[in-house]
């Protein structure tokens, strides 16, 4: 996982379309908003944090943030 320039390893123990459930050695530490890279795959997900229990951290997957909106809508 990687915020701000600093990264930090962990453990996925489930993942969905929507989300995943992470276990990482000091969730204190984690922001509520975060990237998420996944080695298996080198997919790469925004996310923000649904949940703490304990060292595991239930995440929601976040659409990345696009550029500014076109107000004349033509893209």
């Amino acid at each position: 996982m990687s915020s701000g320039g600093s990264v930090m390893s962990c453990v996925v123990r489930n993942i969905s379309p929507e989300g995943a459930a992470i276990d990482i050695e000091n969730p204190a530490f984690v922001p509520d908003r975060f990237r998420l890279v996944v080695a298996r795959d080198s997919s790469v997900h925004e996310c923000r944090i649904a949940w703490i229990q304990q060292k595991r951290i239930g995440i929601t997957f976040v659409a990345a943030p696009q550029g500014p909106a076109d107000p004349t809508g033509q893209g």
